[in-house]
């Protein structure tokens, strides 16, 4: 059967990351056996990996970027028109900006747009734009970069080269010159500071206040089956509303980190689990408290907003993904699975927010965006066209 091993076990994928802990955590905590489960978590290679699994059965649903879905619906990073359900939100916040060490090394500081701005231009005009790396075209990490490097005053499609790299070889791809930054999630970022061959110069919390970051999304014919999707996705949220327990996160990073899951130092994921970041470069420390990276924040985290997918589409106009103007709402209907989650928060008496749709604020630039109005909101930006 579609999304099984061999023994019947369910097949979750996940990609070494900090923020797979609800999908990995849900297992070693017991909270698939609790809803009758039992779930095999598989390692992916990457992104692409992930999508084709999801689209081809391999698995049954994925700790996944929220911005893969609509890369695929709209062929950006995947065939068009194919919708992957999106059943709920994993976290806000916690990736990150990694600039070289050897390029920006006391050039830029933390938070300084200006000085990224000018250090990567001034790169551009010697004869030598800088390349830097996301994980998937059209993904999180993708748009965090674009939007940082426009935030700085940088177009990402004219002043530099933007590659893909899966996020466990980012490190090493910096470390052999082959980016000059790249956005990623932890612990990714925490480990370039580590070994010295980069420096944190924004948390993306720091670029877009609780912003979505992973989701749980499913393979279209297992999420038709509704009960045994109900269940993982109570189990998942479960282990979310206990990943936001100090106590809980210093457990999962020691068992994430091991070689099955991320393999990376436990003490490099706990700490930025914290929100303790050792930012590298000699900028010092930064403690995020409120706003670090977050699975549950009392359900706020995980309702899956259609403003979120708007907000991505716009985005993708932008930068030039998508040329006319799609139907927005249309596109968000079918991708976010609210009745879905509705069901499932219920169940565990989690709330629900009532704001979808409301303007989305916390944006580095101080621009505000309204979902109801995605192209006047689009237009903000094009007045400050680069």
């Amino acid at each position: 059967m579609r999304g099984r091993a061999q023994g019947g076990k369910l097949k979750v994928g996940f990609i070494s990351l900090t923020d797979a802990a609800p999908v990995i955590m849900a297992g070693e905590w017991g909270l698939y056996k609790k809803y009758d489960l039992e779930v095999e978590v598989t390692k992916e290679a990457s992104w692409a990996t992930t999508r084709d699994h999801l689209l081809n059965g391999e698995i049954a649903a994925a700790h996944c970027l929220f911005g893969l879905p609509i890369s695929v619906y709209l062929g950006v990073g995947g065939p068009a028109g194919r919708a992957l359900p999106i059943g709920m939100i994993l976290n806000n916040n916690g990736q990150g900006i990694t600039l070289s060490q050897q390029d920006f090394g006391g050039k830029v500081g933390f938070r300084d747009l200006e000085g990224a701005g000018k250090a990567i231009l001034a790169k551009k005009a010697e004869g030598r734009p800088l390349t830097f790396a996301m994980t998937f075209p059209g993904g999180t990490h993708d748009m965090w970069l674009r939007y940082w490097l426009g935030a700085c005053g940088v177009n990402p499609v004219k002043d530099v080269k933007i590659i893909t790299i899966p996020p466990p070889q980012m490190v090493a791809n910096m470390s052999v010159g082959n980016m000059d930054g790249y956005c990623v999630g932890e612990p990714w970022n925490g480990v370039a500071v580590r070994q010295g061959i980069g420096f944190t110069t924004a948390a993306t919390q720091d670029i877009w206040k609780h912003h979505p970051e992973k989701a749980l999304v499913f393979n279209p014919d297992f999420f038709r089956r509704r009960g045994e999707a109900k269940a993982l996705a109570k189990a998942v949220l479960e282990a979310c509303k206990l990943l936001d327990q100090p106590a809980a996160r210093r457990e999962a990073a020691k068992v994430i980190a091991q070689r099955p899951y991320v393999n990376a130092p436990s003490e490099v994921i706990d700490a930025r689990l914290q929100g303790v970041y050792e930012l590298g470069g000699g900028l010092g420390r930064k403690n995020y408290t409120d706003d670090m990276m977050l699975f549950h924040r009392g359900g706020q985290t995980n309702f899956p907003r259609k403003a979120y997918v708007i907000w991505f589409v716009a985005q993708y106009r932008r930068w030039g993904f998508i040329k006319e103007a799609p139907d927005y709402e249309k596109i968000a209907e079918a991708l976010v699975q609210q009745d879905f989650y509705l069901e499932v928060a219920r169940d565990l008496k989690i709330s629900v927010p009532n704001d979808d749709m409301t303007p989305l604020t916390g944006f580095i630039d101080g621009v505000t965006f309204d979902p109801k109005n995605p192209e006047a909101s689009l237009a903000r930006y094009r007045m400050r066209e680069l």
